[in-house]
């Protein structure tokens, strides 16, 4: 048995694409995984299942948020492993830094430099971003909100072919706390 973190892309925001948690916890009980809890509002599931892979259990969870919801919902899937080396591999120093002021971004699959290449990093000081694997650690001083580095990391033509959802380093952190294997 593996556990696994769901990261749903924009459900719950500004009003469209409602979907309740204690109902993404029903469907995804119905789908056979066990152990199934959410964080937050914003898009985060806990499960564990022995069977599938990040993709496929990826592609699974989107069909079903669909046909239950009837709206599409990005998903990416990934494990613990996975979530704790993001964590562990932050370039910046995040234990001085306050939590809205990093971010990762997780991508459904590896990007390069050259994707953002449009980029010009010193036009965009003080914030920094830094690719890491499958993901995209971000340093906003004054938080997402506010950063224009964000904005333009986010544009259709940097992400095109990728699913790319974004959290705050304390979401990142609890991720991997509560995928953690027990014992």
């Amino acid at each position: 048995m593996t556990t696994y973190a769901a990261l749903l892309r924009g459900i719950n925001v500004g009003g469209s694409k409602k979907l309740p948690m204690a109902d993404l916890r029903t469907l995804m009980t119905g789908l056979g995984h066990e152990g199934v809890r959410t964080h937050l509002q914003s898009g985060q599931a806990v499960f564990t299942t022995d069977r599938g892979d990040e993709e496929s259990l990826a592609a699974e969870l989107a069909r079903a948020i669909e046909e239950r919801f009837g709206f599409p919902v990005d998903v990416i899937v990934r494990d613990h492993a996975y979530l704790r080396a993001v964590a562990e591999a932050c370039p910046f120093p995040a234990a001085e830094l306050e939590a809205k002021q990093l971010h990762v971004t997780y991508f459904s699959a590896p990007v390069t430099a050259e994707r953002f290449a449009e980029i010009d990093p010193a036009a965009q000081l003080p914030e920094e971003f830094r690719l890491g694997d499958r993901c995209l650690y971000l340093y906003a001083p004054e938080g997402l909100g506010r950063s224009k580095l964000a904005e333009a990391l986010s544009r259709p033509r940097i992400t095109k072919g990728v699913i790319a959802t974004s959290r705050n380093w304390n979401t990142v952190l609890k991720l991997v706390e509560l995928t953690a294997p027990e014992g």
